[in-house]
């Protein structure tokens, strides 16, 4: 299987980093092959739950206004960003082989590195991948994606001292468990482990003052992404925000809504206020 995705992905923003910030959408891609059905049982459409579904679009406003945005154009079904280049069933191979590390308890669950199957659909493909075609996947579009934000990351510690990076996702409508209504919102930062906590703090902040019901860490702590680039004590943080889709998608949760315009709002109010967090706290933070 040839690589039909040139790009894999965008870098939106400015050239030189005006602020510490970098975003990062991950399952937001739609650009699917034409021949898509020469590998697999369904539709591009069918595909959509996998889909972080027009999340990239919650970018645009921050990216107008001088954080640096780096979008996945591959779609998760082909491979997903979001996991480590080992954590793939192995029986999806052909021939098959053993796992080479630890597998996640998604890539167990068949969302791993190429997704197996999904809940309501089954079995994706129609057979399994080369050991050729696995390394051409994570050399021409995995890589390549994490190595972009790791330079734009790079590029904003060198001018400011600090580099945040805010990973976007956008989740299904979370069910209503107690008498509080659930959350809209999860801030991911792998239970404190991949940002300074005083930034999570200030993002649950502006959710309670846009309205948008908001939780940490569950159901969704983040991922691959956290773990590669958020390292705190090297004033590097990562921070998963989760919305969710309902707040800017149409009853279908296929099409953008009125919500969009106030949700990228929303997006770059957060960008903005965490730039400020940065250039207030960089020199507290490297001591503690």
């Amino acid at each position: 299987m040839a690589n039909h995705f040139q790009p894999a992905f965008d870098r939106l923003g400015p050239s030189v980093p005006q602020s510490p910030i970098v975003i990062s959408a991950p399952h937001a891609g739609r650009d699917y092959p034409s021949n898509l059905r020469d590998y697999t049982h369904f539709r591009a459409d069918q595909l959509l739950p996998l889909e972080d579904r027009y999340a990239d679009l919650l970018a645009d406003l921050a990216a107008t206004q001088g954080h640096v945005a780096i979008i996945a154009r591959t779609p998760r079904a082909w491979i997903d960003l979001n996991r480590a280049e080992h954590d793939l069933d192995p029986a999806m191979l052909h021939p098959p082989r053993r796992a080479t590390g630890p597998l996640s308890a998604k890539a167990r669950g068949g969302l791993g590195l190429i997704p197996r199957r999904t809940a309501g659909l089954g079995e994706l493909w129609h057979a399994g991948i080369s050991q050729a075609v696995l390394e051409e996947r994570i050399a021409t579009i995995h890589r390549p994606y994490h190595a972009a934000i790791r330079q734009a990351m790079d590029a904003a510690q060198r001018r400011f001292g600090i580099a945040i990076l805010i990973d976007l996702h956008s989740m299904p409508p979370l069910a209503r468990t107690s008498h509080e209504p659930p959350a809209r919102m999860v801030i991911g930062d792998r239970f404190g482990r991949s940002c300074h906590g005083r930034f999570s703090s200030r993002i649950a902040a502006l959710a309670e003052q846009a309205q948008i019901p908001s939780t940490f860490n569950i159901p969704y702590a983040g991922g691959h992404i956290l773990d590669q680039h958020g390292r705190p004590d090297a004033d590097r943080h990562a921070i998963q925000i989760e919305f969710d889709r309902s707040l800017y998608l149409d009853p279908t949760l296929r099409s953008p809504s009125q919500g969009l315009d106030r949700l990228q709002g929303f997006v770059a109010t957060l960008a903005y206020a965490l730039a400020d967090e940065a250039a207030s706290a960089s020199l507290p933070i490297a001591a503690e």
